[in-house]
């Protein structure tokens, strides 16, 4: 699953070599944190947070089929 975060913040990005994921595990509950280059942040969050809430949804989505949950944190 952090392939796929991975995969999606990489391809919305200006300089995807400065993005990276870091999956935390906490009680029944994965996290992922995203942090990208300062002036990529407003590409991943989108406008009223549209963009962020949409990898949200597509990530819970995926951790339900695999019987886990999951979600994502942009760091800033």
């Amino acid at each position: 699953m952090r392939e796929l975060v991975e995969l999606m913040v990489r391809s919305m990005v200006d300089h995807p070599e400065q993005a990276h994921v870091n999956e935390v595990a906490g009680e029944g509950i994965v996290v992922y944190e995203v942090s990208v280059a300062e002036e990529d942040i407003g590409k991943v969050i989108g406008k009223g947070g549209r963009i962020a809430n949409a990898m949200r949804t597509v990530v819970k989505a995926a951790a339900t089929r695999a019987d886990r949950r999951a979600t994502v944190e942009i760091l800033s």
